[in-house]
């Protein structure tokens, strides 16, 4: 057949054979020889790569693992105590070892590995000795809507891979564990950091869990710690899934028991599947957008006053919230009533209207201000003090 006439309504089919052909390709990939020669990998929606680059529909169910964000602490050093989030969605859990390590995007100015930009650094700042209740670790929740298609709980719960790129000044068997949402069920893992100083990628394939309690919804689904230091109340044998709290397979090294010991950590996939796929390099503003589900920061509200001293305001959230959240104030906020005063808090201040919050939007009261007039619709001084309100819907 010959092409059809120029025009945006056309439509040009080549009929190539008369044969029919019945393949059955692996997972993942159909080969060259039943496609056109200039394709070289198509992939099934659930499978790896197109060509070689990433696959679509949120392979990766781990938010944030290249550690692009950071919108709490803007790649600055923090030193966590009790539950401390570091870069955004990433937890410091260290309920009884307090300001034993510090924590920040990039630490120590390190090469990452090829393709990212970013890591998680952490860094002991004492030899710690670790005892039988020490449960300190860097992990996230990963919300149950983002799992249930794992059937984790059902004879039919599906093999999932975690991989990942890790960097120690320590060499030998690090670990850490999956856990489900109630902490519960876990599957201590071990992998091994041979040459100290070098990035190393690393896989984990962990065949599904068929039973337990797992969340389908929006509470926490499925917990992806790495260990930090562990005691022995919270360690098991690697390899298996077992009933209990556990957090690092038996043995594996405590990064707290060596002083100015470092570990580094980027390119953090969960996916499904029994071999690790390439990591799935979203744009930055999809991977914001993800995470503002769970923290966001707003700035440039309105407000009206009904005292000398405080103000209430509407937002919508930019992002619909996992649920309704929480609300700070990250530093003292300005205002302005235009053309007549500018007002700034004495302290940071920020509350939630009773009973005025979705996690759509929210009704906040702001006090600590001085001298207003009440019945005046005040507007944030953007930029000063880089003050926004901080709305959390962490798990």
């Amino acid at each position: 057949t010959s092409a059809p006439p120029a025009g945006t309504a056309n439509v040009y089919a080549r009929y190539m054979s008369t044969a029919t052909q019945t393949i059955t390709p692996s997972p993942g990939t159909v080969g060259t020889s039943q496609l056109s020669p200039s394709l070289t990998n198509v992939p099934f929606f659930g499978g790896s790569t197109i060509g070689a680059g990433n696959a679509t529909g949120m392979k990766n169910r781990l938010i944030n693992g290249g550690m692009v964000l950071d919108q709490r602490n803007a790649g600055a050093s923090i030193t966590p105590t009790g539950n401390t989030f570091t870069v955004d969605r990433w937890n410091a859990i260290t309920p009884t070892l307090s300001s034993t390590f510090s924590v920040q995007q990039n630490a120590g100015s390190v090469t990452p590995p090829t393709g990212f930009a970013n890591y998680l650094g952490l860094t002991s700042l004492a030899a710690t000795t670790i005892s039988s209740a020490d449960r300190s670790s860097i992990k996230q929740v990963i919300e149950g809507y983002n799992t249930a298609d794992f059937a984790f709980g059902t004879a039919g719960a599906k093999t999932v891979t975690l991989s990942f790129w890790a960097r120690s000044s320590l060499t030998g068997t690090f670990g850490g564990a999956l856990q489900n949402g109630a902490s519960d069920r876990a599957y201590p893992f071990a992998y091994t950091i041979s040459t100290a100083n070098t990035w190393e990628h690393k896989a984990i394939t962990v065949v599904g869990d068929t039973t337990g309690t797992w969340a389908a919804t929006n509470t926490g689904g499925m917990q992806v710690y790495f260990n930090v230091g562990t005691g022995s109340t919270y360690e098991g044998a690697a390899g298996s899934w077992q009933s209990g709290d556990l957090r690092k397979p038996t043995g594996a090294i405590d990064i707290l028991a060596t002083n100015g010991a470092t570990f580094y950590v980027t390119g953090v996939q969960l996916e499904e599947g029994n071999a690790a796929t390439s990591f799935e390099f979203r744009s930055y503003g999809t991977e914001l957008a993800l995470a503002q589900r769970y923290y966001q920061l707003v700035e440039g509200f309105a407000a009206g006053s009904y005292n000398s001293a405080n103000i209430i305001g509407s937002l919508s959230f930019p992002v619909v919230m996992r649920a309704s959240p929480t609300v700070s104030a990250t530093a003292a906020i300005a205002i302005t009533y235009p053309g007549v005063a500018d007002y700034t808090q004495a302290s940071a201040n920020a509350t939630i209207v009773a009973g005025r919050a979705t996690n759509r939007g929210i009704q906040v009261e702001m006090g600590n201000f001085s001298g207003m007039t009440s019945g005046r619709v005040h507007y944030q001084n953007v930029a000063v003090n880089n003050a926004a309100l901080a709305f959390s819907a962490e798990l």
